[in-house]
């Protein structure tokens, strides 16, 4: 199938597909005219990168994923290792997004927001830390 197909099928832009390719994720056969010709096979894989990169899963980890997916031997300890650090890193975002929320918000409440030019908001981001 081509590219088009493809992309229909796995739910991916085509632009997306030659990134892959060339970041060798995916090798889909090429025709002798030198067109790309996607497998059964090919269209799984990329679904599979869709929906890991829809996870939040780097190219390394994407990587990873699917040569563990591809190998029959595998264990699924190694698969664990990976989600588990990728939810670790999530859960620091997370909490990193909940102090930047929770900082943000005290300097919102703390301005009067009126004609004055005095604005803690303003004082906080010429400081190296916010002022609490």
């Amino acid at each position: 199938m081509n590219i088009s197909d493809a992309a229909e099928r796995s739910g991916l832009p085509a632009k997306t597909i030659r990134y892959y390719e060339e970041v060798g994720l995916v090798t889909p056969e090429r025709g002798g005219n030198g067109y790309r010709r996607f497998s059964e096979r090919d269209v799984h894989d990329l679904t599979f990168l869709g929906r890991s990169r829809a996870l939040g899963f780097g190219l390394g980890e994407c990587r990873a994923l699917l040569a563990l997916w591809r190998d029959d031997a595998r264990a699924s300890a190694e698969v664990k290792r990976i989600a588990t650090d990728h939810l670790a890193g999530i859960e620091a975002r997370i909490a990193d997004l909940r102090a930047m929320q929770e900082t943000l918000r005290d300097l919102v409440n703390r301005c009067a927001g009126d004609d004055r030019p005095d604005c803690p908001i303003l004082h906080s981001l010429q400081t190296s830390r916010p002022e609490r």
